[in-house]
């Protein structure tokens, strides 16, 4: 028969692995949903988007894998708040659970619209003024709002890391880069909401492959 102590500790490394792979599935489909978006809406011209079917099969692409994408994260999110337990922060906890669920919201709000988007393109008498605010509206969503509740994401898990040790130092200061360069720069230069999945993406892989010690782990 285990000991207590034994299954606990068993418990934990499972949890670890399933926060990792949820963190992975979940940036590498929302890298390839915003990078894909990015490429079809590479023209200003929402006529010329009317003309090409194929950026618009690409739009349809990224939009059938941001559901699978939100999935994986709440995941991720659920798991990383079983893995800390008792020792949670209830400050940082609130906001790392709200700033999540509230990206996820306006990820899904977006992606929404964005269909709207394409159903508007495939009518032949849409107002230009009425594509263009919808445009407008998919984007702000994801590149001012999503983002900067992105950041705060990744401002509390990188606070909430640094205090448990459950990370290497340096991948929590660097959240705090990719969460500054996400409030500055998101809704300028939108490129730079990569940064959100990439950074999950190697918090993931950490959390993975980096063992933290045994009173770590306690």
């Amino acid at each position: 028969m285990s000991s207590p102590s034994v299954e606990l500790t068993a418990r934990f490394w499972r949890s670890r692995r399933s926060a990792a792979i949820a963190g992975i599935v979940f940036a590498l489909l929302l890298m390839a949903a915003i990078s894909m978006m990015r490429v079809a809406f590479s023209e200003e011209s929402l006529e010329s988007l009317r003309a090409d079917e194929g950026k618009r099969t690409l739009i349809r692409l990224s939009l059938h894998l941001v559901p699978f994408s939100g999935i994986a994260f709440l995941w991720f999110i659920g798991v990383v708040r079983d893995q800390l337990g008792e020792v949670e922060d209830r400050l940082f906890s609130t906001v790392f659970l709200g700033s999540g669920l509230l990206f996820l919201a306006m990820l899904f709000d977006a992606a929404v619209t964005a269909h709207s988007l394409l159903g508007m393109l495939a009518a032949s008498q849409t107002s230009p003024d009425l594509l263009e605010s919808t445009r407008l509206t998919s984007q702000t969503l994801m590149t001012v709002y999503a983002m900067r509740m992105a950041a705060v994401f990744t401002i509390s898990v990188s606070t909430v890391g640094l205090r448990t040790s459950a990370v290497p130092r340096w991948v929590a200061f660097l959240g705090y880069l990719v969460a500054l360069v996400l409030l500055v720069a998101a809704g300028r230069q939108q490129w730079t909401q990569l940064l959100f999945p990439l950074w999950v993406l190697l918090l993931s892989v950490v959390i993975l492959v980096w063992r933290p010690t045994e009173s770590r782990a306690a």
